[in-house]
Parts: structure tokens; sequence; C-alpha cells
């Protein structure tokens, strides 16, 4: 509706003066208005020079005042001719009211405020703030002293105004063009690409900012890991000595995976071909509710490590951990797409914990 307008006044005239005018004329939203003069402007059907000019609007407080009045004029309705008790009055209003009320009203000598006795001084008056607070409301204006007075009571703050006026463009044409965004295979094809108007490419938009800085959690964990068990240069992943046992495996296993705060931990028989015994390792995941698989492990047997020379009562202890699981518990995820893979949210490389603390 609002493009039909400008283009339809367009035609038949030479420039709109002012999109504010324009839109309050025809019953329009400015800010539609604004919207589709931004879209033809892109498309330069039309050419838009922008508009800027200082105005007042109305505080919550001065918003509620055109509704209700001022309230030196409640607190003068709220008076009967005879006048009535203080704290009668201060029952019948707002306390906010009947103390911006009073102080107003008394300043500009409508009532008498006593003691005990409150009593008008006058018999009528004019809500001159409520008066001039709708006139500005409506686009008005109100001369100096009015508004400074108004501004002191916080009830109008300064607000810049913006719109356009508008001029016929370069391709300018009562009607827009459907223009096409894509070449697609159909329009080869048929060879209506020929009469086809395509969209321009827009080289001023500026594209979303680049978000950076953010780790993904299966580095957070890695980093976990290489602090456990990187020794030098090498990441070790066996131990060997003189009589090792089945407990130190276990006692590894468990000090490793407690200080990446994974203290649930099972142990289950499981065959390997170069390890005897063997076990498998799990830990409970909380999301899912159940125990998960998380790695291998085992003490080499001997025949393995004969050709290596190494001593009859040395043993060797070995594990193969991965890495996706513990960071699933770590991190609560139940589904391992959501964790890596082309469908992974970059929301959670944003959302997880910048660290974890007492590990």
């Amino acid at each position: 509706m609002a493009e039909e307008a400008i283009l339809g006044y367009l035609e038949s005239r030479d420039e709109i003066s002012d999109s504010g005018q324009f839109a309050s004329e025809r019953g329009l939203d400015h800010s539609e208005v604004v919207n589709v003069i931004k879209s033809l402007h892109g498309f330069r059907y039309v050419v838009a020079q922008d508009i800027k000019r200082e105005m007042w609007m109305l505080t919550d407080e001065g918003n509620a005042y055109t509704v209700t009045g001022s309230p030196e004029v409640q607190l003068f309705l709220a008076i009967p001719p005879e006048g009535i008790p203080k704290e009668e009055l201060q029952k019948k209003l707002d306390p906010s009211v009947f103390k911006i009320g009073s102080a107003q009203a008394a300043k500009r000598k409508w009532v008498e405020m006593g003691k005990q006795l409150v009593t008008r001084k006058i018999q009528h008056v004019e809500d001159e703030v409520k008066s001039l607070l709708l006139q500005i409301q409506d686009g008005q204006a109100i001369n100096q002293d009015e508004i400074k007075a108004l501004k002191a009571r916080k009830l109008i703050v300064p607000q810049t105004w913006k719109g356009y006026s508008v001029k016929k463009g370069p391709n300018y044409a009562p009607k827009r063009k459907k223009v096409a965004t894509d070449l697609t295979r159909e329009n080869l094809q048929r060879g209506d690409w020929k009469e086809l108007e395509f969209k321009e490419y827009n080289f001023s938009a500026k594209g979303l900012p680049i978000e950076s800085g953010h780790l993904h959690p299966l580095l957070k964990a890695r980093t976990y890991f290489h602090h456990i068990f990187l020794i030098e240069v090498a990441f070790l992943s066996l131990v060997c000595d003189r009589g090792l046992a089945l407990g130190d495996l276990l006692g590894v296993l468990k000090e490793f995976f407690s200080r990446l705060g994974m203290s649930k931990l099972r142990f289950k028989p499981a065959y390997n071909p170069y390890t005897e015994p063997s076990m498998e390792i799990f830990s409970y995941h909380e999301g899912l509710g159940k125990w998960v698989e998380i790695g291998n492990s085992g003490m080499f047997r001997p025949e393995m490590l004969l050709p290596m020379g190494l001593p009859e009562d040395v043993r060797v202890i070995a594990w193969g951990l991965s890495l996706e699981r513990p960071t699933m518990i770590l991190y609560g995820i139940d589904n391992i797409r959501d964790l890596f893979g082309h469908k992974v949210d970059l929301g959670l490389i944003k959302k997880n914990s910048i660290c974890r603390l007492g590990l």
C-alpha cells in the first residue's frame, strides 16, 4: 500500500518533500513508508535524501498526564468547595500525585495548604499542562518558555526525527518490476533468461560482523588432555615400570578422568589382541542418563614385550581414550552430531563455559 502510494504520487509530481507529512496525510505508518523508500532507493526507482528535525517527545509520565490530567488539576478537583482535611485528601490521591500536585497547585496559588485543612482559593482552573502535552503529542509547536517548564518537570525529552525527501530515480516506473534473484536451470532451458531483469549485487552492504575468539569444546578438552598427559614433546598413553599391576592402571585412569571432572567411572572386562587383562572404560552421562563407553585399556601381554628387550619383571600399562565422548559428558551434549560435523550450531561455541573451575 505504501509503495503504491509513493510511486503513484511521483507519477504526476516531481517530489515528496517530507515523508512524515506524506504518511500522515494518507494515514500510513511512517516506519512502513521509510522501509519502502529505502527499498525503492536501493533499486534506484527513487532518489532519497535524509531529513532530520529536532522535536520533543513525551516521557512515560507525560503520556500518563495526557489521560489522567496533571497532578495539580487532579488535586484541585479532589478538593470540595468547603475544603477537605489534609489526611483525607492524601488517602484519595496517589502519593506521587499528592506530592507533585500540592507543590504545583500551591505555586500557582490555586489552593491553601493549611496544617489540617486544604481549601480552594479559586473556583475553576484550566489544565494547561495537559493541553500543552497533547499539542506536542500531535506534533504542534509551543513556545520556548512552555518547553522549558515541561522539560524541568521531566515530562518531555528531545529526540531527533528522521525522514526523507524523495524524487524519481533513473529506474522509476509507476509499478515495480519483479526482478529475478537467481538464474535457474529452467531459465536456461526455456531461454527466458534473455528477457529477465536480475537483481543487482549490493557491494556496499555490510555483512554480519565476524565473531571470533571462542574455542570449540573439543579444543578445550584436548587442552585438558595435554595438561594431564603431555610429557615434554610426546603425548604418552602408556606407562612402564617394574612390578606394575592392574591396580596401577585403574589408579591412572581414575586420576586422569577426575582431573577432567568425571568421577563416575566403571570398568568392564574386554578383549584386545595385544593386552591381557583388558578393560573398557565407562563414564556416566547425566544428559543421557546412562553409562557411556569413553575408552579402552589394558596391560601388555608379556610376549609383546619380549621383542623390545625389556626385563621380565617390567610391565607396561596402556590405554586409548576418545576425545569426543568425554567432551560430550563434560558439556552435557547428548548427540555427537551436536558436537561436530556440518550441522553443528555455531552458537555452541559461544554458549559453552569459558573455563572449568576446581578440576
